[in-house]
């Protein structure tokens, strides 16, 4: 219990948030080696931000407050968003098999695909491989066709039993309110949530960008040096899960303002039903702790307790551009950061470290994890359990272990991702709370945990947990 003697800490002003940002920005992007940052707080109801740096490497072009950053997956919040949208229409029952309303949807597993619901894939429990980025063109058709293409996706688990997060759920959501609300989903997108919410710079994808200073991504080169990405986006097909949609920080904080204020825009304007916000916020499922993602999900956010009250949250990442966004409802308050490269872990923290304290008065995230035997090594027999090759769509990981008794994993990069992201040495591994493994050196700014979970049937694991449920594919 607190001590009711202690002084309560006092709040930020908006005003103050607005000083510190433009103090402390700046300093933050050059020591974690980020080209630009766009950051925002929701605070007395109104909503301040600062943008700093480079949009651009190779044309020097500045940030400014009204740049547009690509938001990744926290577009699926939008999208849940959407789908909450029909529920509150009577247009959708989350819990009956999404075939009744998008008969034409296959995957490889017929009994699971005639039972997979909408609340399955809002809370990532549908159980098919998710990593898939087919581009099926540009057109308005995109997401039609790219549901299509689902046809052989294989099934991992029975769904409604775990959590793995999964991409190619939420273009089906997508597919789902373009059916329902008879349009393409960029402009039920636009009718839906951007204009109600007043946002005028936020960008479906880039030809609404185009007309804005937008920033670029930027990734390591040959030598680690920075380098514009050679895209600017992922594919359109997977708009609703986060490929595209860009927009001001300001912007995606009117978004989060929505739904601390149970479903109102800033002008009044009722967006979402309080039912529908609330419920979005109920945990649905449990998720692995792997130190990157909230304790639970709800209906698109990832949840966690707070001393400050439950935090909804989402972070996205695209070619070499990354956003997160924190939201505290019962305080009120946000915190959003969206950047272009470099060390966004590190710079994340610290940013929302700091305004967090200045908010609520005290550290309302859970502290990074760390190993606790740096030098651990593990005998054949509890080594077998770990060993092996872990598959997915986008990605593998070799767990594999030396004469001495020590642990590696190397991921490794498959398809068009293999030429986008740089091969990574295999990096030291010791075990970590409970069937986890934890990188003993931090990459990206922080310790990996890789969590093990199941059983081959051989003592081994079944799944290796990286936010996804990644099979094993070694005999």
């Amino acid at each position: 219990m607190a001590n009711p003697t202690a002084p309560t800490a006092p709040l930020a002003t908006a005003e103050g948030i607005r000083e510190w940002l433009e103090a402390e920005l700046p300093r933050l992007i050059e020591s974690h080696g980020v080209p630009a940052a766009a950051a925002g707080v929701l605070v007395d109801g109104e909503v301040v931000g600062h943008a700093t740096g480079v949009l651009h490497l190779g044309t020097g072009v500045e940030a400014t407050d009204d740049a547009l950053f690509q938001i990744g997956s926290i577009t699926k919040v939008w999208t849940a968003t959407l789908v909450m949208q029909l529920v509150d229409d009577g247009l959708l029952d989350l819990d009956v098999p999404i075939r009744t309303y998008l008969p034409e949807f296959r995957i490889a597993d017929e009994d699971a695909a005639a039972v997979i619901t909408a609340r399955h894939l809002l809370s990532h429990q549908a159980g098919f491989e998710g990593d898939l980025f087919t581009d099926t063109g540009r057109g308005d058709d995109c997401v039609e066709k790219y549901v299509a293409t689902l046809a052989d996706t294989p099934q991992l688990f029975e769904p409604g039993t775990q959590f793995s997060y999964n991409n190619a759920g939420y273009v089906v959501l997508g597919r789902l309110v373009e059916v329902l609300r008879d349009g393409a989903y960029d402009d039920v997108l636009t009718e839906r949530l951007l204009r109600p919410l007043g946002l005028a710079h936020a960008a479906p994808g880039p030809y609404e960008a185009i007309m804005h200073r937008v920033a670029q991504g930027h990734l390591p080169g040959p030598e680690g040096v920075l380098v514009p990405a050679p895209i600017w986006s992922l594919v359109r097909s997977n708009g609703p899960a986060g490929s595209t949609l860009a927009m001001r920080v300001a912007d995606l904080l009117a978004f989060a303002r929505m739904h601390a204020s149970g479903g109102l825009a800033a002008d009044g304007t009722r967006v979402l039903s309080e039912a529908s916000v609330a419920a979005m916020q109920e945990v649905q499922v449990g998720v692995p702790d792997i130190g990157l993602m909230g304790e639970s999900w709800g209906l698109g956010w990832e949840l966690d307790p707070t001393p400050a009250g439950p935090m909804i949250s989402h972070d996205g990442s695209t070619i070499g551009q990354n956003a997160f966004l924190r939201v505290l409802p019962e305080a009120g308050v946000a915190v959003a950061l969206l950047t272009n490269g470099g060390d966004v872990m590190s710079i994340s923290r610290e940013l929302f470290e700091s305004l967090f304290a200045r908010l609520t008065g005290g550290d309302v995230l859970r502290a990074p994890q760390t190993p606790a035997d740096a030098e651990a090594v593990l005998d054949e027999v509890a080594a077998a359990r770990f060993v092996g090759t872990y598959s997915a769509s986008v990605m593998d990981v070799v767990v594999t272990v030396d004469e001495e008794g020590r642990l590696w994993a190397q991921d490794v990069g498959k398809g068009e991702f293999a030429s986008l992201v740089s091969a990574a040495p295999p990096a030291r591994v010791v075990p970590h709370g409970d069937g986890s493994l934890i990188t003993t050196e931090q990459k990206m700014g922080t310790h990996w945990i890789y969590v093990f979970l199941g059983d081959d049937g051989q003592g081994r694991a079944a799944f290796l947990h990286t936010g996804r449920a990644m099979p094993r594919a070694t005999a």
